[in-house]
């Protein structure tokens, strides 16, 4: 008896110290959708709910940038990139974790050591090759070079490695299936808690890519939401409404593809354990 209220305290604490860490990392994005709703932000005592200044805000927005194009290139640009690196990474990951072929090690050593090398080093030779390209001032940039990369690639091969029976695949080949169609059939079914995970993190890299729409996309009607919210934070005249308002509305997109992403890792995982 007294094991069990001693074990029932100890799930009782447990649970309240997750509920307390899961309001503090909570507490930022509501403050941010709290402070979207109030043309001055700043005040004394500070706000913690919310106000009644959508509407202006919204007005201020929409006068100061073109919102609605940035939104969509942002969003196009994110579900393009998303949907390519998850396309090829997981090829490449199913050829690195199932096939035999010679140099295999040292090409997917190379491919991981490649991670290692500081994203900055690039900018100037990436640039002089996407003007050299014709893709300068197109979504190309953003979205090509990076569908198969050295993260994406090493994901997959590590989760196919380990997910994927090689058994299952060989009955799939006596069945008539040739690779491309195991791979779409079969592989990329059962690995979507890896697929998941790859695109929770493809999807908000791509959202957040600031440097590389800064660069690539001059045109303040061809930019990102990231670039267009700098652009507003340096001429705001201290009315930071529109701006929080803004900043708000990027972040809706990331708040639905994590949970859209973690229900789909969760639920496959779980039938995953139930099958097992």
């Amino acid at each position: 008896m007294k094991r069990s209220i001693g074990g029932n305290v100890k799930f009782s604490l447990f649970y309240i110290v997750l509920i307390v860490f899961t309001l503090l990392f909570a507490f930022p994005f509501y403050y941010v959708f709290v402070l979207a709703s109030w043309s001055r932000i700043y005040s004394n005592p500070p706000h913690l709910w919310f106000g009644s200044d959508i509407p202006v805000n919204l007005n201020s927005l929409l006068s100061q940038l073109p919102f609605h194009v940035n939104f969509f290139n942002s969003l196009s640009i994110a579900v393009l990139a998303t949907a390519g690196t998850v396309f090829f990474c997981t090829m490449g990951g199913y050829a690195f974790a199932k096939f035999e072929f010679k140099g295999k090690k040292g090409l997917l050593l190379f491919i991981i050591s490649t991670m290692a090398i500081p994203a900055f080093l690039n900018i100037i030779p990436f640039f002089k090759m996407m003007v050299a390209f014709g893709w300068y001032k197109t979504w190309l940039p953003l979205i090509v070079p990076g569908l198969a990369n050295a993260f994406g690639i090493f994901l997959m091969t590590q989760f196919l490695e380990n997910s994927i029976p090689s058994d299952l695949l060989s009955a799939a080949r006596i069945d008539g299936l040739n690779e491309f169609q195991i791979l779409i059939k079969v592989v990329f079914p059962l690995a979507k808690p890896g697929i998941a995970i790859l695109g929770t993190v493809t999807f908000i890299g791509s959202w957040n890519n600031f440097l590389g729409a800064l660069i690539m996309l001059p045109d303040p009607k061809k930019s990102t939401i990231p670039v267009a919210l700098s652009s507003l934070f340096v001429r705001s005249d201290g009315n930071f409404g529109g701006l929080m308002l803004g900043t708000a509305l990027a972040l809706l997109p990331l708040l639905i593809a994590f949970i859209f992403f973690s229900k789909k890792i969760i639920a496959n995982l779980t039938a995953g354990s139930i099958k097992a």
